[in-house]
């Protein structure tokens, strides 16, 4: 994740999160997951997000940032769309013969100096679950939340508050 930040800097606000799609046991590759990479691949060509893709045995990464001024701790709507799709593509990968089957999980990580490396488990999905874009939404944005600190408030002081307060009356 530290690369990514080399590489992309990020904006004023920006927060850069890891989202995992990690295999239970067993490995998510290319080698043993051609089918499902193959979807995936289709997918990537076509999607808008703004992202890094990093592929492991596990499973692939998504880097991506995560704008923290904006309305709500979640991520854009296309990185959603993504994740769902490779969800999904490990689905159909399955039924078409990849291995192994075992579960999958859904990661959210962030790295930053003060608290150092921390992960929520987002969700566990079978291959036969359906891969629903408004719950994974939903379980990114609460473990965000737990993830992300809250933002400091503009003044720590009220006392202080309350005199500029009158000051502007």
């Amino acid at each position: 994740m530290q690369d990514f930040g080399r590489r992309r800097p990020p904006s004023p606000g920006d927060i850069a999160i890891s989202a995992k799609i990690r295999v239970t046991s067993g490995c998510f590759h290319r080698e043993h997951s051609p089918r499902a990479y193959e979807l995936i691949d289709s997918y990537l060509r076509r999607s808008t997000a703004e992202f890094e893709l990093e592929e492991h045995e596990s499973g692939p990464e998504l880097l991506v940032y995560l704008a923290v001024a904006s309305a709500g701790l979640t991520l854009a709507k296309s990185v959603i769309d993504l994740i769902t799709s490779i969800i999904k593509a490990r689905s159909e990968g399955v039924k078409k013969g990849d291995g192994p089957n075992d579960p999958l999980e859904l990661i959210v990580r962030r790295v930053d100096d003060d608290s150092g490396f921390r992960e929520e488990t987002v969700l566990r999905i079978g291959h036969n679950d359906p891969a629903d874009p408004d719950l994974i939404e939903r379980q990114v944005a609460k473990a965000l939340k737990r993830l992300l600190p809250e933002p400091k408030a503009e003044h720590s002081n009220p006392q202080a508050t309350r005199k500029a307060a009158k000051r502007k009356k």
